[in-house]
């Protein structure tokens, strides 16, 4: 698959793995109330390749990138130097801009950016508004993306307030030996027939496709899914037993629930769809994570929400 400049990647669909991963992205396509995923794990394990084919797949484009040195003026906008420079005022559309027409804003190693910057890009995905209040530019409009970020724990964690904001997290773990022999094959197959009028590739482009169709379609049937009152309380429930600091968390198990309920095109959320997502959105608000602890997922938790929700 090619982005529209020459460069190939992937299909989605032919990526190794990463089941999680891709749950996440895509319950947070369904709902973007959600509130954006925050990919967690060590260097080389194909983050990057799975946001920008998933991406690719959903929008036929590469998401936005922040680079970590952005400024406020390169993420609201501001006004074109050059145009300033001969006496005009012409107003310079900023990243999140570009994000709401493009569909997607991908930031790498979240957690070096600086905190300001992603403060103010939480705000704009929680309230759907981009407010630009500075330099003589007063402009309030709605804005509609979704929000990836990954970092590699080795170098340092985000604040406890701003993990939180995002509504989705996943550890990603490396592949296991089979997996590992698939990848290996997987990515030297396709280094030998990108570009070509491969039979392989074209499936996996088909496949992608029947995808984004049903994603699409759950995305559309999302909001008429029910979510009866006690399995609202499961979610409650849910984040009770594991502490998690703050409500956020269980309003995203709902979201979340509801979303997957939409993409298997059940008409009602039922427990089985809160302990699938229940990981997912819970996992890094718990007390050790508010304190800058680990996230991983325990044997212990995953019994722990097995007794409550079967």
């Amino acid at each position: 698959m090619s982005d529209g400049t020459g460069i190939h990647i992937l299909p989605y669909s032919l990526v190794v793995g990463q089941p999680e991963l891709k749950l996440a992205l895509e319950l947070n396509y369904i709902a973007p109330r959600i509130g954006g995923v925050l990919i967690s794990g060590q260097r080389g394990t194909a983050k990057s390749t799975v946001v920008r084919a998933f991406s690719l797949m959903t929008s036929g484009r590469l998401p936005v990138t922040l680079p970590i040195n952005a400024t406020d003026d390169r993420v609201l906008g501001g006004w074109e130097l050059d145009a300033l420079m001969r006496g005009e005022a012409r107003p310079q559309p900023g990243l999140l801009d570009e994000a709401g027409s493009k569909g997607m804003l991908y930031i790498d190693e979240v957690n070096l950016l600086d905190d300001h910057i992603v403060n103010i890009i939480l705000d704009v995905v929680s309230t759907g508004v981009l407010s630009v209040q500075r330099e003589a530019i007063d402009t309030v409009r709605s804005v509609s993306f979704g929000l990836v970020g990954t970092m590699n724990p080795e170098e340092g964690g985000l604040r406890p307030q701003l993990l939180d904001r995002f509504g989705l997290m996943v550890a990603v773990p490396e592949l296991d030996q089979e997996q590992r022999r698939a990848m290996v094959l997987t990515v030297l197959r396709f280094d030998t027939e990108a570009g070509t009028a491969s039979p392989w590739l074209a499936e996996g482009l088909e496949a992608d496709q029947a995808l984004r169709d049903r994603l699409d379609r759950a995305k559309e049937t999302v909001k008429d899914v029910r979510l009866e009152e006690d399995v609202a309380w499961l979610c409650a429930d849910a984040a009770t037993r594991l502490r998690a600091v703050g409500h956020r968390g269980e309003l995203v198990t709902a979201w979340a629930a509801r979303a997957l309920a939409a993409f298997e095109g059940a008409e009602a959320v039922t427990p089985g769809h809160v302990r699938r997502v229940a990981p997912l959105s819970l996992q890094h608000r718990r007390p050790e994570a508010a304190h800058s602890g680990p996230v991983e997922w325990t044997e212990e938790e995953s019994q722990l929400l097995d007794g409550l929700l079967g």
